[in-house]
């Protein structure tokens, strides 16, 4: 899959899968940039037909419901939905 890296702050592997035209996505996005946190990130509508069912069988490896944003944290566990909590986390301990 084609990720589009965010510059910030290092803290692991951060992956958001998201939509382009959700609101919840964007907020995630603004969320994860005001926290200066550095991430990876795709589009998945804007995505080729076969990194769309690529990034489907991803999340699925986590959950049986498929649903955006999707963040995968140091392939260790995950962020469904945009959870601002949770997501503050990341940056607690630095």
């Amino acid at each position: 899959m084609k990720y589009i890296h965010q510059k910030g702050n290092n803290y692991g592997k951060i992956i958001l899968f998201a939509i382009s035209t959700c609101i919840w996505c964007k907020k995630t996005k603004k969320l994860l940039n005001s926290l200066q946190i550095a991430y990876d990130f795709i589009d998945v509508d804007l995505a080729p037909r076969e990194e769309r069912h690529a990034v489907r069988e991803e999340i699925k490896k986590w959950t049986s419901t498929v649903s955006y944003p999707f963040i995968v944290i140091k392939d260790q566990q995950y962020i469904q939905g945009y959870q601002e909590e949770q997501i503050k986390e990341l940056v607690k301990n630095d």
